[in-house]
């Protein structure tokens, strides 16, 4: 028996359960369910384990599941988009079992100390930090790019449905039969997902495209692209506007359950599943909602509803009235992490893909490992009810700052590949580590477009710099002022081939096409490609400099004395 990859069966366009159609995602969201139902027992055992001492020590769980986000995030991205992201995810699983039966076995033992229990935990988090952005990436394989935002619902939902199950479930067995026995379920729930991509025939064409690029260059290609790509940094802002007040409650509900509510492990539990219980929910109307609002309005809203359930919950001391605000709670969380995720990954092509959400991961997974300690201190400090209420205030910052800094509208993104570049015409073959590459790119532009141009050229600039540029300028002829020259360097030739071949995308060739349409009519670009004289490829004999595409130059910037640099 295997998984072959299927495209899913037409469904209503809006249906929040359309992925499920496809067989790979079925059966990897259901294996990914029950892991996430073993990931909550354990955090709920984990927890209660360490409930006795203060609260700082307690919200030490979630810095130690988080914190390797911040540490492995963006090199994982770079395994991922540089290796089989099968093999990475196959990788990882088998990591994280071994650790959960270490874990199982110290406990079974009685010598789980709270030093090892938290290095344990950061190790599982370093599995999770591996698979991340591989588990992520592989999403636009396995559902098509329109049911992105219905997929990202889906993981959303899996992991509340494992909320409202695993806590609970949790709570029970940690206070029937002890801990030992959720690190032991936890372990099991790894071979699920082992199995399933065990029989996932994935296509050879899927393999990442960067394979031979080097660790480095990789992982400051990713870098750059996110730098220079607006419509992701927006998101990631969102993210850290979002995640600092959404922290302070999963770092102070174990607190919240046993001090303010008087529960046990079993409450906690079931507090814990009211949020899972009211994300599901969620899943049904978040169709609805994102037709009435519009992605900034879920962003807007979710953030308002969080802030009011931190304001409540910082007065309530009822057990069912505290479980029953937490369900709009779930409501949020889901449509405001949903809406984050599918935008990131329809902004970001293949080739980057991984990294790009690794830096996501990074910013989203690193501000809870970051801030959880600091609400731990706050909750010592001023007291937990006070503590509730800087939440609150930081969510209605992050409600009101939507409409300063709203998502980038996603029609105008499209990060599909576009090979449009022509082979460079060179007399020579370069070798794949040649360089710097000088590009040269002349246009003739008619004085009534130099303003026009030069703006839209500036999207261009940021096309450049994402795909490889690590400089770049436009420069205008001092003695023919019709005449623009575009410069920009490339580390390498393999690292400009890959601009040609499978960085870029159509909206770039949009930009192009844009600045294009105004230049003087029966004219086209003039490209050039120099290397640098001191280090660069043999010139060919003389006889052979008059093809096409060479300059006998080797440089072609401008002189200082006849251009301007904007």
């Amino acid at each position: 028996m295997s998984f072959a990859p299927s495209p899913p069966e037409p469904s209503k366009p809006d249906s929040p359960w359309a992925p499920l159609a496809a067989g790979v995602f079925r059966a990897l969201w259901i294996a990914q369910l029950v892991s996430n139902i073993g990931s909550w027992m354990q955090t709920v055992g984990a927890q209660w384990l360490l409930i006795g001492d203060n609260a700082a020590l307690v919200t030490l769980v979630q810095t130690a599941s988080s914190l390797p986000i911040v540490l492995l995030a963006l090199p994982s991205g770079v395994v991922a988009d540089r290796f089989d992201r099968r093999t990475v995810l196959l990788a990882a699983q088998f990591a994280m079992l071994t650790v959960s039966c270490v874990l199982t076995a110290l406990a079974f033992t009685d010598a789980l100390t709270p030093v090892l229990l938290l290095a344990l935990t950061f190790l599982l988090g370093c599995g999770t930090a591996l698979m991340g952005p591989a588990w992520q990436a592989i999403q636009p394989e396995l559902v098509e790019r329109r049911r992105l935002p219905q997929a990202a619902a889906l993981g959303a939902v899996n992991m509340n449905l494992a909320r409202a199950v695993g806590p609970a479930l949790g709570g029970v067995v940690v206070a029937a039969a002890g801990a030992g026995w959720v690190f032991a379920f936890n372990a099991a729930s790894y071979l699920g997902i082992a199995a399933v991509l065990l029989l996932w025939r994935r296509p050879a064409t899927a393999s990442p495209a960067g394979g031979d690029e080097k660790l480095l260059a990789a992982l400051y290609a990713g870098r750059r692209y996110v730098w220079h790509a607006p419509g992701v940094r927006r998101v990631l802002l969102r993210t850290v506007l979002f995640i600092p007040g959404g922290a302070a409650l999963w770092s102070l509900l174990p607190v919240i359950a046993s001090r303010s509510l008087g529960l046990g492990s079993d409450g906690y539990g079931l507090l814990l599943g009211a949020v899972g219980v009211g994300a599901v929910a969620g899943a049904f109307v978040l169709p609805r909602l994102r037709r009435v609002l519009g992605a900034n309005g879920v962003l807007g809203v979710g953030a308002l509803v969080f802030a009011c359930v931190l304001a409540v919950l910082a007065t309530v001391r009822i057990p069912w009235l505290a479980a029953v605000v937490l369900l709009p709670a779930g409501l949020a969380w889901i449509g405001v992490l949903s809406t984050l995720n599918a935008a990131v990954q329809t902004r970001l092509p293949g080739w980057v893909r991984a990294r790009g959400l690794g830096v996501y991961l990074l910013v989203f997974q690193g501000g809870q490992a970051l801030t959880a300690p600091l609400w731990g201190a706050l909750a010592v400090c001023l007291g937990l009810p006070a503590s509730l209420l800087v939440g609150s205030a930081l969510m209605l910052v992050s409600a009101v700052s939507v409409r300063r800094w709203p998502l980038h509208d996603a029609a105008h993104i499209d990060p599909s590949p576009s090979d449009h570049w022509p082979v460079p015409p060179l007399v020579f073959e370069p070798g794949p580590t040649d360089g710097p590459v000088l590009v040269s790119v002349a246009y003739r532009v008619a004085p009534e477009n130099h303003a026009a141009f030069t703006e839209r050229m500036d999207r261009v600039a940021r096309s450049r710099r994402r795909t490889g540029a690590f400089t770049w300028g436009l420069y205008q002829d001092g003695n023919d002022p019709a005449q623009f020259i575009e410069n920009y360097l490339v580390a390498s030739w393999s690292e400009h081939l890959a601009q040609h071949h499978t960085r870029l995308t159509a909206t770039d060739r949009h930009h192009e096409e844009q600045a294009r349409r105004l230049l003087v009519p029966g004219t086209a670009p003039r490209v050039t490609h120099a290397f640098d004289a001191a280090s660069g490829p043999v010139i060919p004999d003389a006889d052979d400099t008059t093809s096409a595409g060479w300059s006998p130059s080797r440089t072609s910037a401008p002189p200082p004395d006849a251009a301007r640099s904007r």
